[in-house]
């Protein structure tokens, strides 16, 4: 483990502090919202339905916000800005275009869950409904998988980023961080994750605008967007980027960098596709949403993440790269390969520019990302363990009071296993960097099956299983081959293979193997996973399945929504039965109506209308969005080699932080505009609580005075 002594201008105690201190004022947040909740709405906590799919109520704003913050995670900060360091401005671009993409498609599989299975809790339910219990463990063993090294990454990025700034113990920060965001995950369930996303949503744009204000028009280091080209080009001279155009940084004709973009795209496939949660969150927030919003929130959602890794590269990395020869550069020369493994670019650009203050701003704005991300994982794991492996394999019959003590449990458990796995890559030095590169190789294999399963009628079970597990097998040779045939030999240097910085020297034939091997594996089992999947189910297509079977997940939601439709507010109010009660009554309905008339799984014409409609828009958006971010922008510019001009780089950088202000609407007032009825109603039922219990008092003491 590299020596982060240079950028410590922060005390232990401050480190302590923000860890401890900020995760246990979140916790007690929740608890406060959790009570207004159960108070005044008509969601309660203590339903499992609203434990783990917050009712399937969300309003896009909130969701958009959610993915926002869930895809906000310590790579999205530290790692944007160690290629930018690395490769240059194009770098931040191709990063954020390469994880964007996904949120696009999730923008079609998010209907497309809503007319399959509108009541499902994960998607590993839909894989047991079509495939049984065989494909259904693998592919819960893959998402645990997706969720582990996701979860682990966080806390690596987080962990290092407190102990370059404070000296904290790396390993003590590890497990600490966590356990803020484990109580109130259990206090709030989901739609306690979506609120604390919001509110770190909220700080990480305050945060952004703070760092982009500072660096581009007040830090004297710099000197405004000027100073900045100028410290770039004078960098480009003194430390050329191999594969950019004139070695520069100000330029999109990066072929390393557009070699990262495309591993960025196929890891970031199978950290969406495979992972519950976030980041990514995109499949728990599919269904958590209401079914004619889901295309809008993650349209709104991809749009406005692209901002911030665009944004905060653009700042922070660039930073790095224009002050890495500065007095004032905590690292003298600039980092140190091991350095730039760990993540610490950015903080490396902060400590230069602000000093404590500006750690201090770094430190919070990390712990909201990691933090936030978390919540999601241990959320969404909780479902997995819970909802696919509890009551599928152990407990069918479990009763929703044991379904929520076993997501709790499996909360809290979630939160020591992740920290422990963080602590073991770091004993064995496998970095943030090397684990973000490669992880793809591991779980993208089983992409295609995931998707098909959604999408394609005819898949078979043996096409999914074949697939997802051929996919893994030819990922993993192809990136040990390719490691082998460049390096010679296999080792944690060889297998992850990235970057290069002015204090490592690399031979010529060295250089051109940068990055293969990685790129192989996630090619590989990206693309193969599919092919394989396909092949099979088109050798012998399964053209009997209609899917009424997935249509039948979880008929107690259904039969909740149904009461719920049908029963007026008041009923839900603090004098009605309790959620747990209502809750086992419903199941007890619900059976008896789905053993009774399976007509019932049939969606609503109307509704099947709209559903297909919004199906045809997600589509093309998609489409169109994805050609914009992949092609139409990036690839002109890659081609004709251009090197930006002082006036294209002021207007590059003044179009990314007005691009921030539109993803700071999305995510910071939209939510709020949504809920104002809400809120409303929760202050409403405040003051009359507060007033009208003052009320009665005086009218019993009034009463009794006179009896």
């Amino acid at each position: 483990m590299s020596s982060t002594t240079g950028a410590e201008v922060l005390t232990q105690g401050t480190g302590y502090g923000v860890v401890l201190g900020i995760g246990f004022v979140f916790a007690i947040i929740m608890m406060g919202l959790s009570t207004l909740q159960n108070r005044y709405t008509t969601y309660k906590i203590s339903t499992s339905e609203e434990f783990n799919t917050a009712s399937r109520s969300v309003k896009p704003g909130l969701i958009a916000s959610g993915i926002v913050s869930a895809w906000t995670w310590a790579a999205t900060l530290l790692q944007s800005s160690t290629v930018t360091y690395e490769y240059g401005l194009c770098a931040g671009y191709y990063y954020a275009a390469g994880a964007t993409i996904q949120i696009f498609v999730m923008a079609i599989l998010a209907v497309r869950v809503k007319q399959i299975a509108p009541y499902c809790h994960t998607f590993l339910e839909i894989v047991h409904a079509r495939y049984g219990n065989t494909a259904h463990f693998m592919f819960a063993t893959f998402g645990l998988v997706v969720n582990l090294i996701v979860s682990s990454m966080l806390l690596l990025g987080g962990s290092a980023v407190v102990n370059a700034f404070t000296g904290m113990n790396i390993y003590a920060a590890n497990f600490l961080i966590p356990l803020g965001v484990c109580i109130y995950v259990i206090l709030g369930g989901l739609r306690a994750t979506f609120l604390c996303d919001y509110s770190h949503t909220l700080i990480l744009m305050i945060l952004i605008f703070y760092f982009f204000f500072w660096t581009y028009t007040k830090a004297d280091l710099v000197g405004g967007f000027e100073g900045m080209y100028n410290l770039l080009q004078q960098a480009s001279i003194e430390r050329p980027v191999a594969g950019n155009q004139d070695g520069s940084y100000l330029t999109l004709k990066s072929n390393y960098g557009l070699t990262f973009m495309i591993i960025q795209i196929t890891g970031g496939f199978g950290t969406v596709m495979l992972d519950q949660a976030r980041y990514l969150g995109y499949w728990q927030r599919a269904i958590a949403s209401e079914a004619k919003t889901a295309v809008q929130a993650y349209l709104m959602g991809g749009i406005a993440w692209f901002a911030v890794p665009l944004t905060f590269s653009s700042i922070m990395g660039l930073a790095a790269v224009a002050l890495a020869k500065s007095p004032s550069f905590p690292y003298p020369g600039g980092l140190t390969a091991a350095e730039i493994n760990a993540g610490l670019a950015a903080p490396a650009g902060v400590v230069t520019l602000l000093g404590s203050g500006g750690a201090a701003a770094m430190l919070i704005l990390l712990f909201m990302a990691v933090t936030s991300a978390a919540s999601s994982e241990m959320i969404a794991t909780s479902s997995i363990l819970t909802f696919d492996l509890y009551q599928i394999h152990f407990k069918p019959d479990a009763s929703p009071e044991s379904l929520i003590r076993v997501s709790h449990i499996m909360v809290a458990v979630w939160a020591l296993v992740m920290s422990c796995v963080a602590s073991l890559w770091i004993g064995i030095g496998v970095s943030l960097n090397w684990l973000f590169l490669f992880s793809g190789t591991l779980f993208t294999g089983a992409v295609g099956p995931v998707i098909f399963s959604v999408v394609w009628r005819q898949q078979t079970k043996e096409a999914a299983i074949s697939g997802a597990l051929g996919g893994v097998v030819v990922g993993i040779i192809a990136w040990l081959s390719v490691a082998k045939t460049y390096y010679g030999e296999l080792t944690i240097a060889t297998t992850g293979k990235l970057l290069f910085t002015a204090n490592t020297v690399f031979y010529a034939d060295e250089e051109q193997g940068l990055m293969y091997p990685n790129l192989a594996g996630n090619l590989g089992a990206c693309c193969s996973g599919a092919i394989i999947s396909a092949v099979v189910t088109l050798i012998k297509p399964d053209n009997e399945f209609d899917w009424s079977a997935t249509k039948r997940i979880n008929p107690r939601a259904r039969e909740m929504d149904r009461k719920r439709a049908t029963l007026p507010d008041s009923a839900s109010g603090p004098g009605s039965n309790s959620p747990v009660e209502k809750e086992k009554q419903e199941d007890a309905t619900a059976d008896v109506a789905s053993a009774e008339d399976d007509t019932t799984i049939d969606v609503p014409a109307e509704e099947s209308a709209e559903l297909q409609k919004s199906l045809k828009v997600a589509t093309w958006a998609a489409l169109i969005l994805t050609f914009i971010v992949l092609f139409l922008i990036p690839i002109p510019m890659f081609l004709s080699h251009y090197v930006f001009s002082l006036n294209f780089f002021k207007g590059w950088i003044i179009i990314c932080v007005a691009w921030l202000f539109v993803a700071a609407g999305i995510t910071s007032i939209l939510p709020l505009w949504e809920s104002r009825a809400a809120i409303k109603d929760i202050f409403s039922g405040m003051v009359r609580d507060i007033f009208g219990g003052e009320a009665r008092k005086r009218a019993i003491g009034s009463s009794n005075t006179d009896a």
